[in-house]
């Protein structure tokens, strides 16, 4: 098994900046996110990664494809972690679905894992296709640090899978400083909670 994961969270499209909900939308890196992608490329160049995994989507890759070419190495698209699916929310701003929906809105504050958004992914079906796909690649390297590169919030729930740090708010991006987290991987992850418990 592989001795550390060093997650990326791929950096911010235009949609990101605007405060609207990307999901499973396919939207390129703003010039900010070239500049972060740029930044976490030579953070982690001196890291010697093995191998570099991305998610599906536009700005992940982009993001990745900075981090490879720092580290000599090639992407390997990761289909199985595609972002968390928000459904017709997707392309919406935060604020105008706490004014047109304040009810689901607020239960999706209080108790993301209660409701989905309509036509989206339930939080619980979303982190147990990440723990399968996050114990697949990990167990195919045998040793050494695996790079990935995951858009938000996929990036939290990744970490809250593998080392047990909080969820927070899946709406808001963290400061840039949390884009790059680098975590030590046991034989089993650190959140050894099952999913069904997790949400109480």
């Amino acid at each position: 098994m592989a001795d550390f994961l060093v997650v990326i969270r791929s950096g911010p499209t235009d949609y990101d900046l605007q405060g609207r909900i990307r999901g499973t939308l396919d939207v390129p890196l703003a010039a900010q996110g070239v500049a972060e992608a740029e930044a976490a490329a030579a953070a982690v160049a001196p890291l010697a990664p093995v191998v570099i995994y991305a998610s599906p989507d536009a700005s992940a890759l982009e993001t990745a494809r900075h981090v490879a070419r720092a580290c000599g190495q090639r992407v390997r698209r990761l289909d199985g972690l595609a972002n968390l699916d928000q459904g017709l929310w997707q392309g919406m701003l935060v604020d105008e679905i706490r004014l047109k929906q304040p009810r689901l809105y607020r239960q999706w504050q209080d108790n993301p894992w209660a409701v989905s958004p309509p036509e989206g992914e339930l939080l619980e079906e979303a982190c147990g296709r990440v723990e399968a796909a996050l114990e697949r690649l990990c167990r195919r390297q045998p040793a050494g640090r695996i790079v990935l590169v995951v858009p938000a919030p996929l990036d939290r729930i990744v970490r809250w899978i593998t080392s047990g740090d909080p969820l927070g708010d899946l709406w808001s991006r963290e400061p840039a400083a949390a884009g790059l987290v680098e975590i030590p991987l046991a034989a089993q992850w650190r959140r050894a909670i099952p999913l069904h418990k997790a949400r109480a």
